[in-house]
């Protein structure tokens, strides 16, 4: 008796999907809004930084008349376009997409993003999704309704055509960016809100992490109202660094992959890939493998040079794969990463956050499980930003906003692991988020994001990673703390002055009225009351001129003279120059500029000011003023001249670093064991905080107790 079929059958992974849509972030209505925004946002993006363009980046989400909680989302970009080829692949076919096999930092990687669109929105309205596309080397655009066939995952196409471009902006008012771009109209079930968790929210923070982009948004009710408008216009013309693909780096494999690639081995010249010898397969396929260290890994592995890779078992597979662990290879290259960077992340904060102090760290990269890694943190204190509520969490990947799952995800779990009431904020029992007016951004740039879900909204728990941001958050925490002392000592030497100032000339007017005396000089009265010296600076944006102008006083109210060199830290980098410096003085180091003042007698003062361009409003703040000399001065930190000379090696042996043509000089150190330590930070793994430096970097007194 013949057995009967089970019924099963293979499903695609469309139907998947469209099954469980909330994988993708389409699980609410005010959710799904945002997720499509997301999907179309990063393509632009990434789009217009592949082929160099500065992103413009228009989106328009409109509400559908006499319909409830539907709306339409318009987005366009002036980026390369996409050939009428290409349209019905990048749009219609799930997993279809250039970045899956590649290494390097992309905002997507798996090519469900904007085909998740398209399905949402025929799933939940049955309308297809128009696109407009223009390259610009083509004499029209091409406009195409897009569906998705979600059994055979593959496009529906309909209504297909080619024309002018100035014929579809005449008759349908498109507002067409330029002569490339893509144009995406998609019709869906979601519900528009504002709030902490909403379109303008996402694009807010996506402004600040891609201060290169140009965004404008608006929200258009039914009757045609706008009910939310708001532009974030490009901070910088300097685009992201450009990334290169990587081979992938031994220390990464699992044996699975290992054997997959050992099939797949490709030969280096003609004849086919199982011929293939394979010391040459191992140089050829991975990162960091020279010929020596290819010989070294075969010979532990106790394997033949030429043997070819395909013939390999699983045994010899498994000792190919322990052989790699036993030899010290250099990191892969970083050149697959590119962060924000420092001065970058102050121009996006300070573009869209009110406040009075910014510190930000850009740590040196890393690797975890054979990919690179870089973590970037920004805090934002002061201002407009409420003092008694939790501080504001930006958290980002890859340049792309995280919106959902803060307590579940690794940036928040690093953050909540330092104690910053150290710092000045409020931190009840050390857990939590803490309070105070102030904002967290937390960027990673990584080749290989762990995200807990497909909806990519948390990152997963990676030990390399949250050490990294831990350090980073002790860094600007450090920043932090040294900003308030600071201001704190120069609020109590203001104060003292002023009252000293005030209150006892009237002594010495009455004084005098009544014993009918001359007049007596009050500056050495108030030289030896005082009995400081100490600092005021200020940091101006002058509009006339375009140039930021920084000034430092500093009062000798002590009774004998004083002689100081003087040292400021400056916005040092390409395009970014000193100017009108009257008292000339030198480089210290990079970021860091010096100056020997004359002998300051007492009673008086002396100014240093300078001017720097190529800088735009708001970017540049804050300065941190150090001191050669003896005695103390309040607003200011003894230089501490062993973290110099550390610095400047660090900056010679940077130098030299990007002469060499040594293929197998490691970009950074891997150390998967331990976090390396830094010049300003002395780990201590028992109690790491307790043995920070207590004036940043240059400051005396690494390792005191607070």
């Amino acid at each position: 008796m013949a057995r009967k079929s089970s019924g099963m059958q293979q499903a695609s992974i469309s139907e998947f999907f469209e099954k469980n849509k909330h994988f993708l972030g389409f699980d609410t209505l005010p959710r799904s809004i945002i997720t499509a925004v997301k999907e179309s946002v990063d393509n632009s993006l990434d789009a217009a930084e592949e082929h160099r363009i500065l992103p413009d980046l228009d989106i328009e989400i409109r509400k559908v008349p006499g319909k409830k909680d539907e709306l339409l989302l318009i987005t366009r970009d002036n980026g390369p376009g996409i050939t009428q080829k290409a349209i019905s692949k990048v749009f219609g076919s799930l997993l279809f997409g250039s970045r899956f096999h590649t290494i390097r930092q992309t905002r997507g990687q798996q090519g469900i993003g904007i085909t998740g669109v398209v399905m949402y929105s025929q799933l939940t309205t049955g309308k297809p999704t128009s696109v407009i596309s223009k390259v610009a080397k083509e004499a029209g655009a091409v406009r195409v309704n897009i569906g998705l066939d979600t059994k055979k995952n593959k496009a529906i196409i309909s209504n297909e055509k080619r024309f002018p471009i100035e014929e579809t902006n005449e008759a349908k008012g498109l507002h067409w960016i330029g002569d490339h771009g893509i144009r995406i109209e998609a019709r869906m079930k979601a519900k528009y809100q504002r709030g902490k968790q909403s379109v303008h929210q996402y694009l807010k923070m996506t402004s600040i992490v891609n201060p290169h982009a140009s965004i404008s948004f608006r929200a258009i009710d039914e009757d045609g109202s706008i009910i939310d408008e708001a532009s974030w216009p490009r901070v910088t013309d300097e685009l992201p660094r450009p990334v290169k693909d990587i081979k992938p780096h031994p220390h990464g494999l699992e044996i699975g992959t290992l054997q997959r690639l050992l099939r797949d081995a490709k030969p280096p010249t003609e004849g086919g890939g199982a011929r293939t010898p394979l010391r040459y397969f191992l140089r050829d396929t991975f990162s960091s493998l020279s010929n020596t260290r290819c010989e070294e890994v075969i010979e532990l592995a106790q394997l033949s040079a030429t043997r070819k890779p395909g013939s390999l078992k699983p045994d010899d597979v498994n000792n190919l794969l322990a052989a790699f662990s036993k030899v010290r290879l250099p990191a892969p290259p970083t050149d697959c990463l590119s962060p924000i960077e420092d001065l970058l992340i102050k121009k996006g904060l300070s573009k869209a956050i009110d406040s009075r102090f910014v510190s930000t760290v850009t740590r040196e990269p890393r690797v975890t499980n054979g990919n690179p890694f870089q973590v970037e943190v920004g805090l934002i204190f002061g201002g407009d930003l409420p003092g008694d509520q939790p501080i504001q969490v930006l958290r980002f990947a890859n340049r792309v906003p995280l919106m959902y799952q803060q307590g579940g995800c690794l940036l928040t779990k690093a953050l909540e692991s330092v104690d910053w009431k150290r710092y000045g904020l409020d931190h009840p029992g050390g857990r939590g988020i803490p309070k105070g007016p102030a904002a967290v951004l937390i960027h990673l740039a990584s080749t290989n994001v762990q995200f807990t879900s497909e909806a990519k909204e948390a990152l997963a728990d990676n030990v390399d990673v949250h050490d990294e941001i831990r350090l980073a958050m002790l860094e600007v925490g450090r920043g932090l703390r040294n900003h308030l002392k600071k201001q704190k000592q120069k609020a109590k030497a203001q104060e003292k002055f002023e009252l000293v100032n005030i209150i006892l000339p009237e002594i010495h007017d009455k004084a005098i009225a009544i014993l009918e005396e001359e007049p007596l000089p009050l500056a050495p009265v108030i030289t030896k009351i005082m009995n400081a010296v100490f600092i005021e600076e200020k940091v101006e944006w002058e509009a006339e001129g375009k140039l930021t102008r920084a000034s430092i006083e500093i009062y000798n109210y002590t009774a004998r003279p004083r002689a100081y060199t003087l040292l400021s830290t400056w916005p040092e980098r390409e395009g970014v120059e000193m100017v009108d410096n009257p008292l000339g003085g030198r480089r210290e180091a990079k970021g860091l500029w010096a100056w020997k003042l004359e002998t300051m007698e007492p009673g008086t003062s002396t100014t240093v000011s300078f001017a720097v361009n190529g800088l735009s409003k708001g970017v540049w703040s804050e300065i941190d003023i150090f001191f050669r000399g003896a005695g103390d001065i309040i607003g200011a930190t003894k230089l501490d001249e062993e973290i110099l000379a550390e610095m400047l090696r660090e900056e010679e042996a940077g130098v030299e670093h990007e002469d060499e043509d040594d293929v197998d000089s490691p970009e950074v150190v891997i150390d998967s064991a331990a976090v390396e330590e830094s010049p300003t930070v002395i780990v201590n793994e028992e109690n790491e905080e307790a043995a920070e430096p207590e004036q940043g970097w240059f400051g005396v007194g690494r390792g005191e107790e607070e």
